[in-house]
């Protein structure tokens, strides 16, 4: 009950900073920030209730106006702007307070959204060694969020004492080492084919699970999640019983007493040191991973902001052990949820499917593994969900880390797609769609003991092995025991034939289909084929009870 009580008066709190009387601005507003173009910006804040709130951009060019509210918040909506690389000033006033942002630039503002691998900054890519000295374009900006989790939603989010909003950096040299490597890689292509200014907010999060992108009111509808809403009940609870953070400080310095203690034994004898308690360990659960929790202090705070698109690179957190249970139902919602909560139903979502780490083992584990099943529904979520797009990304992957050094690849694949589907853009020098996926299995079907693969029309133009190598195809008879296959390319009918001298019966094939997938299958733009599988057999992960099946 305490708690409840608590992190309500933090809502409100947060909810209605101003009602003291003072003009206050969320702070996704800041200087060096990007606007959207072509689209009516809201501009938002707190302030005193019944208070005028007057918005100004460029000079007073572009003006609106807002009342405070009762609650202490208001929404002013300026109309369309068209881009613009002049640095211009945002100014909000209410009475005699007066806040000012500088250099405001307007063109497109895209969200950063997932765990690590969105989170992984462009000095950590494989290219950061001329990348980052390379970095000239104050075009491109971008504010990452801070990492706040909450058990209930939260109007805005923290920033540094006496900032002026949040702190939105420039793609030079200087600051560019920070920026998510795949969004700076996204933007750089947008900047330079739309010839607009490009704004990022990078709202991604380290080892999150896809329910911890989704609303609490979604997730409650889904049995397979409740067992996460236990286990965070339980931890709520014996972190009040333990006395708090109070508790929490005590507990600590005692174990790390004795761990001092068993150390210097240790030393003295000759033996393995233990090892250290991890200071995380002792920190309130209700500002951790948690169901919704991500969503409530992170996302929230920047729903009204107005933006083109998402590009969204999560999964591999729900890949392990049982974690991919939940996932046919939550990894939807986060798309669903995050649409509602920025009120555009028809939001671009570009989904970027997980590469996979680690190395392949047996034929059984490969054919099971927890990332088959990831990659498979976010395959199906971009099937079965308009306005989106799904970026392959499992040859960037060259030693099996969980965290491929190669996101040059996979941005500038998320900006074919964006600038495809979302912006339009045809060839060069032609009226067809801008080409932005690699083969897309269609159909197969038995020709003489082998079988013949098909692909969409348009997506297996200049079909071709790299290098004419033969990995990563699977076949099987109908005794499900898969082998490794042989291929060849029909390049005049734009098919595969593949076959095992093992499988004289062969009624399906795979291909990518490991945890860690291997094969060069592609089209003449070189972009990658999509794993598939023409089977809908049941997948049983190891470490897991139960069986994943394709869902209906």
């Amino acid at each position: 009950m305490l708690r409840t009580v608590l992190t309500a008066l933090c809502f409100v709190l947060a909810g209605q900073v101003s009602l003291a009387g003072d003009l206050k601005v969320a702070n996704v507003f800041g200087d060096h920030m990007v606007l959207q173009q072509e689209k009516p910006v809201r501009v938002w804040g707190w302030g005193t209730p019944g208070e005028a709130v007057a918005v100004g951009f460029g000079s007073g060019a572009v003006t609106a106006s807002a009342t405070v509210g009762a609650d202490g918040s208001w929404t002013a909506t300026l109309a369309a702007i068209q881009k613009s690389f002049e640095g211009r000033e945002l100014v909000i006033e209410s009475g005699s307070e007066r806040v000012a942002f500088t250099d405001i630039l307007v063109g497109e503002v895209w969200v950063c959204g997932g765990q690590s691998n969105m989170e992984w900054t462009l000095r950590s890519t494989r290219d950061s060694d001329v990348e980052v000295e390379s970095a000239d374009t104050p075009a491109i900006r971008y504010l990452r969020l801070p990492k706040v989790a909450h058990l209930e939603p939260q109007a805005d989010f923290p920033v540094k004492e006496g900032a002026n909003g949040g702190q939105w950096r420039l793609c030079l040299r200087e600051e560019a080492s920070d920026c998510t490597g795949v969004g700076y890689y996204f933007a750089r292509r947008l900047h330079r084919r739309l010839d607009v200014p490009v704004g990022l907010i990078d709202n991604s999060w380290g080892g999150t699970m896809a329910q911890h992108w989704v609303t609490q009111e979604t997730l409650r509808g889904f049995p397979e999640v409740q067992p996460y809403f236990d286990e965070l009940e339980a931890k709520l609870t014996a972190w009040e019983e333990g006395g708090g953070s109070e508790g929490a400080e005590e507990r600590y310095a005692t174990d790390l007493a004795a761990w001092e203690e068993a150390r210097d034994a240790a030393k003295a004898t000759g033996e393995r040191e233990p090892r250290r308690p991890d200071k995380r360990n002792y920190e309130d659960p209700a500002t951790k991973g948690q169901p919704g929790g991500m969503l409530n202090g992170s996302l929230r705070p920047i729903v009204q902001a107005t933006v083109r698109g998402v590009l969204f690179y999560q999964g591999e957190n729900n890949s392990f052990t049982e974690s991919w249970k939940p996932f046919h139902r939550t990894f939807p919602a986060v798309i669903s949820d995050w649409r509602a909560l920025f009120g555009d139903s028809e939001l671009p979502f570009g989904i970027i499917q997980i590469a996979g780490w680690s190395n392949r083992r047996s034929m059984t584990y490969d054919m099971n593994h927890h990332t088959n099943i990831v990659r498979e529904l976010q395959h199906i979520t971009w099937e079965r969900t308009e306005n989106t797009g799904l970026i392959v990304t499992y040859d960037t992957n060259s030693n099996g880390s969980i965290h491929p050094g190669r996101k040059l690849p996979v941005g500038e694949r998320s900006a074919r797609w964006a600038l495809a589907e979302v912006y339009g853009i045809k060839r060069y020098r032609s009226s067809d769609p801008l080409e932005w996926r690699g083969p897309l299995y269609e159909s197969m079907e038995v020709e003489e003991k082998k079988l013949r693969v098909r692909f969409v029309e348009g997506t297996a133009n200049g079909l071709r092995l790299d290098q004419d190598e033969e990995a990563g195809f699977y076949i099987a008879g109908a005794d499900q025991e898969f082998h490794h296959a042989r291929v060849r390319v029909d390049g005049g009918d734009k098919s595969l034939v593949v076959w095992s001298d093992e499988v004289p019966e062969p009624v399906a094939v795979r291909y990518g289909w490991s945890n860690l997938p291997a094969g060069g299958l592609m089209n003449s733009r070189e972009l990658p084929a999509y794993p598939f599988r023409s089977d809908t057999w049941p997948l049983t992960p190891h470490q897991s009870t139960g069986s994943y099946e394709v869902p209906r």
